[in-house]
C-alpha cells in the first residue's frame, strides 16, 4: 500500500481489471483510495466546481491514491464504484432521500442501504485488455470497433457538449449528447479509422435502430454497479425496483447542507 498519513482502503472494481493492459496497476481488479478529509469536503462545498458540474470529478481525482494510476484511464463503471465507496467511507452507508412513489405519485422518504449495492453481472469473457470490441450494426450490416468510455473520455465529452450548447444557443435546442458519446466510443467502421469519416457517419448515416442496438450491447458488456433499490410504498404496500437517485444528498448529508459551517 502507498505510504500516506491518512487511512486508505482497497476496493474491488466492477471490471475486475479485465479491461486494463497486463501489468497495469488496475489489472488485478482492485484500487487503493483514501478516506475523505477536510480537503475533499472543501471540494464538495466549492460553489465554483458545483456550477461547472465538475465537483464529483474533482472528488474522484482526489481520493484515488493507487501508485501508477492515471485517473483518466479508469473505466466509468469503476469510477462509479470508487465514488460509492468514497461516500460510504466518508458518511456511512445510509442514504436518506425523497423519491416519488410510482404507485401513488406522492413523495416518500426512504433510507437506502448503500452497502447492499451489487456489482452488475456481466459476461467476463466479453471483456479484453485492449478495450476494443466488435459489433455488427444489424441494419447497415457494417462492422464497427468501439471502446468502453473512461473518466477522461467522459470529461472530454462533457466539455464538447457544453461547447456545442453554447454555440447553438437560441437555435433548435437539440442535444448532442447521444451522437457525441457514440463518436467517442466508435473507433473503426469497416476498417476505416479516419475520425472525419467516423464523425460524419455517426451524424448523418447511423440509423436510430442501429444506435439503439449498439447502446444495448454496450450496456450489456459494460462493468458497473447495479444502482437500484427495492422500494416499498407506504400507502399501497406494493414494491418495485427503482433507480437510486444520485442527487445532492448523495454526497451532502442533510445536516451539512442545512449548516455547512458546523
Amino acid at each position: 500500500m502507498a505510504n500516506y498519513e491518512f487511512p486508505t482502503e482497497i476496493i474491488d472494481l466492477p471490471s475486475k481489471g479485465k479491461v486494463y493492459p497486463q501489468g497495469h496497476p488496475l489489472s488485478k481488479g482492485t484500487i487503493e483510495i483514501k478516506y475523505m478529509t477536510a480537503k475533499e469536503e472543501d471540494i464538495l462545498a466549492s460553489q465554483n466546481l458545483i456550477r461547472k458540474g465538475v465537483v464529483l470529478d474533482k472528488l474522484f481525482e482526489s481520493v484515488v491514491v493507487q501508485e501508477g494510476v492515471e485517473t483518466g484511464d479508469i473505466l466509468i463503471g469503476d469510477k462509479n464504484a470508487i465514488l460509492l465507496a468514497t461516500r460510504i467511507l466518508g458518511y456511512g452507508a445510509q442514504y436518506d432521500v425523497e423519491v416519488n412513489d410510482p404507485f401513488t405519485g406522492e413523495a416518500q422518504k426512504v433510507a437506502i442501504d448503500l452497502s447492499k449495492i451489487q456489482i452488475k453481472e456481466v459476461d467476463d469473457s466479453l471483456l479484453n485488455s485492449d478495450n476494443k470490441y466488435e459489433f455488427e450494426l444489424p441494419t447497415a450490416k457494417k462492422k464497427i470497433i468501439f471502446k468502453l468510455l473512461t473518466h477522461k473520455d467522459e470529461k472530454d465529452i462533457q466539455a464538447e457538449i457544453q461547447a456545442i450548447q453554447r454555440l447553438s444557443k437560441d437555435k433548435d435546442g437539440a442535444s448532442a449528447e447521444v451522437s457525441t458519446r457514440l463518436r467517442y466510443m466508435i473507433q473503426d467502421i469497416d476498417g476505416n479509422t479516419d475520425r472525419g469519416f467516423i464523425n460524419n457517419f455517426v451524424k448523418n448515416n447511423l440509423l436510430a435502430r442501429d444506435t439503439r442496438a449498439l447502446r444495448n450491447y454496450v450496456a450489456k458488456i459494460s462493468p458497473d454497479l447495479d444502482l437500484k433499490f427495492n422500494f416499498t410504498s407506504d400507502i399501497t404496500g406494493d414494491t418495485e425496483a427503482l433507480d437510486i437517485p444520485l442527487g445532492a444528498g448523495f454526497f451532502y448529508p442533510s445536516e451539512w447542507l442545512l449548516n455547512p459551517t458546523s
